[in-house]
């Protein structure tokens, strides 16, 4: 049995903790959260689960195995670093950490602790997904030739990082699982309007050996929203329509 912590339980928490409830070798021990609302509509959906706003009573408690971070991207580094130094697996949201260089002083930690680090990149277990992976093995799109993926909506504008860091994680996610070679290079432009001079409007581009090329369309600030990647391959073309 797993008994697990959940820091954060606002927007994205209940359906963490949700879906954790749902395993069976797992149980929810405590949640925390700093606002007390949060932590009314927690105590609604899952009687008998400790409630705390001390995330150090997780992070640092002798009886959870393993802690959910579920909160801003700016707390997700000290959150993940105290855990795994009190010997806790961690999952965490994406993006995992504000830096790359924070990424990795935490895998290096992991690693010497003998931790696991799990981020949460919901897509590449959905059955979509997996079937367009199954697909691509069987060779139905034959050698693949581009991967293009628009993700647009109106709002919801971070705070704390631009619309690469939060919508952008999800089509690269998707892309690294699909495409079995390495990026050799990448170019990312964008412009902020508003929020604060945080980027609302971005476009990626990845480049990939053998002329393979992709592209991802991300933006906070589009008159409807879309959800769809096309995968052009030599023998066929792929469409995903996400809504």
């Amino acid at each position: 049995m797993i008994k697990m912590g959940v820091i954060g339980y606002g927007y994205w928490g209940p359906n963490i903790v949700r879906n954790f409830m749902g395993i069976d070798d797992v149980r929810i021990s405590s949640i925390a959260d700093k606002n007390p609302n949060a932590l009314k509509r927690a105590g609604k959906a899952c009687p008998g689960v400790g409630l705390t706003d001390d995330y150090s009573a997780i992070t640092g408690s002798p009886d959870i195995d393993a802690v959910a971070i579920v909160t801003p991207v700016s707390t997700h580094f000290e959150l993940a670093k105290t855990a795994l130094e009190n010997g806790k697996h961690i999952f965490v949201e994406k993006p995992f950490t504000a830096t790359s260089e924070q990424a990795i002083e935490l895998i290096e930690l992991a690693d010497k602790c003998k931790l696991k680090i799990m981020v949460d990149h919901t897509f590449i277990f959905t059955g979509a997904v997996r079937t367009i992976k199954k697909l691509l093995d069987k060779g139905e799109l034959g050698d693949i030739y581009y991967f293009d993926s628009m993700r647009i909506n109106l709002g919801l504008f971070q705070h704390d990082v631009n619309v690469i860091w939060d919508l952008a994680p999800h089509d690269l996610a998707i892309m690294d699982f699909l495409i079995a070679e390495k990026p050799v290079a990448v170019s990312a432009t964008g412009a902020a309007h508003l929020n604060h001079g945080l980027v609302n409007v971005a476009f990626v581009t990845v480049y990939f050996p053998n002329n393979v090329i992709a592209h991802i369309n991300v933006n906070w600030m589009s008159p409807v929203k879309v959800r769809t990647t096309l995968l052009c391959g030599q023998k066929k073309m792929l469409v995903w329509n996400d809504l």
